[in-house]
């Protein structure tokens, strides 16, 4: 790929977007994995091992790479937690320099030297620090006392208004606990204080990688420009107190247009990045390149690879979120009718649910199509819909209300929507409901920044177009064709080359490097198979799998049980010579049945493609008990003017059921592994009396059900 021409075609994107005065700004949340660790952060676990330690060297690189400044705030704390999981930032301003003059964050040692002596810290200095803070802050605030915590810290309180009418804080208010150690209130987290006008800063010490270092817990400000400011006057008392290293700590800074605020944090198996939102795919793509160049230099990857050469996500997602600079801005509420001409596109468009998704997907998945609840539920979203279209200006809460018990799996839960509107204009979550927001979550961690950014792109273009002109087609109910043909990557590809044509009717068309990433699928390959005049491609395709148990006992916790042991392939057979006389005749069967593959016809020429389904393993816990691994499958390629075939081996590990000599290295080698799973020799043609047409139960229009067999 030509970097040059790729970046050219994301700026004339951007160009594009700006000349039609169409405001899309993208935030995305990579995850990336250690794929070479089986340990339990890397494979189940949010926390534990040398994680946080990884997290907190790419702290350093990337607040050297964009000259920010780093935080370390409160993280996210689940039920059976008891304490906020760590969260490491970078906080900086959009336009102009943020660069920390004062100590540095204790990560960022480690880029200076890479021996650097332990850090000293002695009661003197951290008292000299309390002293000389509360020097600056008297320079802005005429309120600042200095004082000694109950728990050893030291503490300084100061009014947030520049004038002497702020009444004395309660004095046991002051003695609150760290907010870094203490659960997480339900209602989320409050800094009551500041809401009664006095800041308190708790200044105390930690013990580190580099050794002992003072940490200050900030307060929760309201605005970006109090923020930066108190930053302002914190880095001169650092300077002059002498401190050799500062962590900064609290409550999650404000944002808005004017800074960028990125995020690392934990989750199961992986290190999430919360990027902050980026005006432009330009702007992300520079960031994007960045961040995969940091994680690959400290050993994470943005996919996992199993020792079959079966590629999989890294352990979390690729969500995608748009919306504007300011929530008023967002182009779902600047037009109203933008977000249900969204849910009426993805429902004609399955490609944007399932081509670029995760693994997990469907009715039990983590980005829950509003067709996959239920024929009842569609039904009443189609009435929502028109309802909402009889309005001619409706408000962002009707949207919201109107909507919002649409968007949610089949137990109500919102966050597992593929269009989550969670954040679009809900009153019911306090201080971060009402952005204007959009996510969507069926997307799987991408393997490349420029794959990621192709995909933003995608979906601007596609806001874009409904942004300036409506789309009001009815809702098709899809039924079984929805889960049958469209798990074959051949026809979401199709899909997506409508949405390309009808990016270009309407002057939002992509460019050719651009849509070479969005079609560029070999991960998905497992082999292609050559034999007289005809190539076979098998890929794997998408499979949907159930949840086991008691769905709504599952609901709320982090994870669920589901039976992944069925899998599905996608068999492409294509003539590779220009005559294509009798090539209808080719027969593939498995078994002794005859797979019923399916003529279709595309730019490149003639095609038969039919799906199969199948037992893959037998799980410790599914749904049904009685069934066997479909290991190896067999198949037989013929044609009936040859008096020889093709037999097909397809094998879940190597044939010779030997272990692997570790993971694989790279995506090359893993695909090495794939095609070593297929073992191929001559055979004699079956005889047309042995091959029988599969029984209706197992079989439909796109996909044949060896389990029924």
């Amino acid at each position: 790929m030509n970097d040059a021409n790729f970046a050219h075609a994301i700026s004339s994107h951007d160009q594009l977007l700006t000349s039609r005065d169409i405001t899309v700004w993208c935030g995305t949340e990579p995850t990336f994995t250690d794929r070479f660790s089986e340990a339990p952060e890397w494979t189940n676990a949010a926390l534990g091992g040398r994680k946080a330690e990884r997290a907190e060297a790419l702290l350093a690189l990337l607040g050297r790479e964009w000259q920010g400044i780093a935080l370390r705030t409160v993280g996210r704390q689940y039920p059976e937690e008891d304490r906020p999981r760590w969260n490491l930032g970078i906080y900086q301003r959009r336009a102009g320099d943020t660069h920390w003059q004062g100590p540095p964050d204790p990560s960022a040692l480690h880029l200076a030297t890479s021996a650097p002596p332990p850090l000293q810290l002695s009661p003197e200095t951290l008292r000299q620090f309390q002293s000389q803070l509360s020097t600056q802050l008297r320079q802005r605030y005429p309120q600042v006392k200095a004082f000694n915590g109950i728990d050893g810290s030291l503490r300084v309180w100061y009014a947030l208004k520049a004038d002497d009418t702020q009444p004395t804080p309660d004095p046991e208010a002051l003695s609150r606990h760290s907010v870094h150690a203490q659960k997480i209130p339900l209602q989320g987290l409050h800094d009551d204080l500041a809401k009664q006008g006095i800041g308190l800063l708790i200044l105390d010490r930690i013990e580190t990688h580099f050794g002992t270092s003072p940490r200050l817990e900030l307060p929760a400000l309201d605005t970006a420009a109090d923020f930066l400011e108190l930053l302002s006057l914190i880095e001169r008392a650092a300077i002059d107190a002498g401190l050799e290293s500062l962590i900064l700590a609290g409550y999650p800074p404000p944002v808005d247009a004017s800074v960028a605020w990125t995020t690392i944090t934990p989750d199961p198996a992986v290190i999430e990045i919360n990027m902050a939102p980026y005006p432009s795919v330009s702007d992300l793509l520079h960031a994007k390149r960045a961040l995969y160049k940091a994680t690959a230099s400290l050993g994470l990857a943005p996919y996992r690879l199993h020792y079959n050469g079966d590629v999989a996500d890294s352990g979390g997602a690729g969500q995608i979120t748009l919306g504007g600079p300011s929530p008023e801005e967002s182009p779902f509420l600047r037009e109203p009718q933008l977000l249900p001409r969204l849910i009426r596109y993805c429902n004609q468009h399955p490609a944007l649910s399932y081509l670029f998704s995760h693994d997990y997907v469907g009715g039990s998945g983590q980005a829950v199509r509003a067709d996959e609840r239920g024929t009842d539920a569609f039904a009443e979203l189609e009435l929502a819909l028109a309802l909402l279209a009889r309005e001619t200006d409706p408000t962002p809460k009707r949207v919201w209300t109107g909507l919002a018990q649409f968007m949610t799996d089949s137990c109500g839960n919102s966050h597992r929507a593929e269009l989550n509107i969670e954040k679009l204009w809900n009153a019911l979550l306090p201080d971060r409901g009402m952005q204007g927001l959009v996510e969507f979550r069926a997307m799987r961690m991408q393997h490349s920044p420029e794959r990621a950014a192709a995909l933003a792109a995608l979906l601007r273009a596609v806001i874009a177009r409904l942004t300036t002109t409506a789309f009001d087609d009815s809702l098709i109910e899809w039924g079984t064709t929805l889960h049958q043909r469209f798990a074959l990557p051949y026809y979401l590809q199709q899909d997506l080359q409508r949405i390309l044509q009808d990016l270009d009717s309407h002057g939002f068309g992509l460019a050719a490097p651009i849509v070479d990433q969005l079609t560029d699928n070999r991960s998905r390959e497992w082999v292609h198979i050559d034999h007289k005049g005809c190539r076979l491609h098998i890929h794997r395709a998408l499979e949907f799998w159930p949840l086991v148990g008691d769905v709504g006992s599952q609901s709320m916790g982090d994870s669920r049980l589901i039976d992944s042991s069925t899998a599905r392939l996608e068999f492409q057979l294509r003539p590779s010579a220009a005559d294509t006389a009798g090539f209808e005749r080719w027969q593939l069967t498995i078994d002794d049945y005859r797979i019923p593959l399916r003529r279709e016809h595309d730019p490149m020429g003639p095609l038969l493609i039919f799906g199969l389904r199948y037992t893959s393993f037998v799980p410790w816990l599914g749904l049904h008990p009685s069934l066997t691994a479909s290991d190896p499958l067999r198949l037989t390629l013929s044609h009936p003017d040859l008096s020889d075939a093709l037999q097909i081996e397809l094998y879940h590990w190597r044939p010779d059921h030997a272990p692997y000599d570790g993971l694989p290295k790279d995506l090359a080698e893993a695909q090495l592994r794939r095609a070593q799973r297929c073992l191929t020799r001559q055979c004699a043609r079956p005889e047309p009396d042995a091959v029988r047409s599969p029984p209706a139960v197992a079989c439909s229009d796109y996909l044949l059900d060896l389990r029924w067999l």
